[in-house]
């Protein structure tokens, strides 16, 4: 009969205990119907909807339009706006949870040191001399733990906090990049009021000079009441529209204070300057391209990839855990005997913890896990629809208001030449300055839907620029390495 050798049942042995100990854990629940990511790079616009200039946004891009006050605006604003606050508070708790996961990693050393000063019962376990007696115990421990990452649990968790960071700081760049793009709308909605009142104003001259003219013609009898009434009704519209216009601009005044952070005293050298041109522009494509320059998809796209990593973490789970614990140190009830080799005490301690039964919280704690993994699937998966939603959009709209603006062209031109030949009559004389300054009001009238329409072009590039990333890249290299 042959019989196996004592020094190879380590070497037989070993295999077979580690497959009885998995063997013994608890089943990982199997999966179904799980939630698809969209691909990124199936995402375009329609054949129909695209802009004569191609491009992305650059990083900083409201300096496309020459505006000292702007720039200055916006980097107070990225350097002390309130709102910005919160989201970077929020990278700085993900960035220290990264930090905790990577100590859960590591080797833990800890270093104790007591003094027990204790009375044993006389009538106790211990009899007299030691019962009823004070004893005074020193003691100076070094201890240290591991825990082996078998199964990459801790390798999964600290991925994880790796995505929650990564997916913060996309949320600040994205939150920069709306407010950035807010303080500009803002700034030249106020532009835009203060050149709309220049306007009005201007009118309301006329519409003055115009009612006194119909006064007099009334009064003499060439013309009827009812034409002086109808240029009063003008002119009431158009106190309307300036007493309209000057609340809206002390709004927009407002807003813009508080999008920079600023006090009262701010916005006190804010001066009034000329509307610039808006020449948007967008990329003939965006696939995967869109997913780099969208901060909110990267944001989207790394909270998917943080809950599979924790998905991981909770499979592993259902492993078994190994762990080695030693100590080292000194005890006596003597302090001159305590720093001497023979009050030394040691202990090594290997450990090993296996889930056989645990009422399914390991099951549930995985499909909570998955359940999030889902959510932030579909939530990723809107956020791109949303986001081509977005570009689409904006560029119809930019479409339509380059038609507009051809189309107002056309209608200053009309009354230009309309207000050049009631000049050249009312020189020769055959009308009298009514018609002038009828002709002068048509002019003021296009002029204001002119500028109407130029702050509608630029918002709506503003805006384009936000939907098409206001000038993010996603970083090449992610936190991962930290």
């Amino acid at each position: 009969m042959n019989y196996l050798k004592i020094n190879k049942l380590p070497s037989v042995l070993t295999p077979l205990a580690i497959a009885l100990l998995l063997a013994a854990c608890a089943a990982i629940p199997p999966e179904s119907d799980t939630l698809q990511q969209r691909d990124a790079a199936g995402v375009q616009l329609a054949s129909g909807i695209k802009l004569a200039r191609e491009g992305w946004p650059a990083a900083r891009w409201w300096t496309r339009y020459d505006d000292a006050q702007l720039t200055g605006l916006i980097d107070a604003a990225l350097k002390d706006a309130p709102s910005l606050a919160t989201t970077a508070t929020r990278v700085r708790t993900a960035e220290a949870a990264v930090a905790t996961q990577h100590a859960a990693d590591g080797l833990n050393v800890t270093a104790d040191a007591a003094i027990n000063r204790q009375r044993y019962s006389a009538n106790g376990m211990f009899p007299p001399p030691i019962g009823g007696t004070w004893f005074t115990d020193y003691s100076a421990t070094l201890r240290a733990s591991y825990d082996f990452d078998f199964w990459g649990k801790h390798k999964a968790a600290i991925a994880a906090a790796v995505g929650d960071v990564n997916a913060n700081r996309a949320d600040l760049a994205q939150a920069e990049q709306v407010l950035a793009a807010t303080v500009a709308q803002t700034y030249y909605k106020l532009q835009a009021d203060w050149a709309r009142l220049a306007v009005l104003r201007e009118q309301r001259s006329q519409q003055v000079a115009l009612n006194e003219l119909r006064k007099k013609r009334v009064d003499r009898g060439l013309d009827p009441i009812t034409t002086r009434q109808a240029a009063q009704g003008d002119l009431a519209v158009t106190d309307r529209q300036i007493a309209m216009l000057e609340s809206q601009a002390g709004q927009d005044r407002e807003a813009l204070r508080a999008l920079i952070g600023g006090d009262a005293k701010a916005l006190a050298d804010l001066k009034a300057r000329p509307l610039p041109k808006a020449d948007s522009a967008a990329p003939a494509s965006l696939g995967f391209a869109l997913l780099a320059h969208r901060a909110d998809l990267q944001a989207a796209r790394w909270r998917v990839e943080s809950n599979l990593s924790r998905i991981e973490s909770a499979k592993a789970a259902f492993y078994p855990t190994i762990e080695i614990s030693a100590s080292f140190g000194l005890d006596s009830i003597d302090t001159s005997n305590l720093i001497n080799w023979e009050s030394r005490a040691a202990s090594f301690m290997p450990s090993i913890s296996l889930p056989i039964f645990d009422s399914g919280r390991l099951a549930a704690q995985l499909g909570t896990q998955r359940a999030k993994r889902d959510e932030a699937i579909a939530d990723y998966n809107q956020a791109l629809v949303n986001a081509v939603r977005d570009v689409a959009q904006q560029i119809v709209a930019a479409q339509g208001l380059e038609a507009q603006t051809r189309a107002q062209a056309d209608g200053q031109r009309a009354a230009d030449a309309q207000l050049k030949a009631a000049t050249a009559r009312l020189k020769t004389g055959l009308v009298d300055r009514s018609a002038q300054i009828q002709a002068q009001l048509a002019v003021l009238g296009q002029r204001d839907l002119a500028l109407q329409l130029q702050q509608a072009r630029l918002d709506t590039d503003i805006a384009l620029t936000r939907a098409l990333g206001g000038g993010y890249s996603a970083p090449a290299q992610t936190a991962a390495a930290e």
